[in-house]
């Protein structure tokens, strides 16, 4: 018996749930200077219902090979970051114009 999606309703192996779902949402990629004139990278934007920020985010900084952190639905990344994580966010499959990099 083949498992079928309760949202699209189609088999398992054909579901594009995850695929509509990274079309719809915006992200915003900006650079915040925190005390000591210490540059972070945050990510806004993605629905955490869909997607585990911890292990996006862990598999961002791997990417990136800085520190940071997944919290409040943003993730966090140390220093300026802006145009790895662009490139990133891309590569996993999100629309390049639903990215915005301030």
């Amino acid at each position: 018996m083949v498992d079928i999606c309760p949202v699209c309703g189609l088999p398992k192996y054909l579901c594009v749930c995850g695929e509509i779902s990274k079309e719809l949402q915006k992200i915003k990629i900006r650079l915040e200077t925190r005390k000591f004139r210490k540059a972070m990278t945050l990510i806004e934007g993605i629905d955490d219902r869909n997607v585990d920020l911890g292990r996006l985010a862990q598999k961002m900084k791997a990417y990136c090979a800085c520190g940071g952190t997944a919290k409040n639905g943003q993730i966090m990344l140390q220093g300026d970051q802006r145009e790895k994580a662009y490139q990133f966010l891309i590569q996993t499959g999100y629309p390049k114009e639903n990215i915005e990099v301030q």
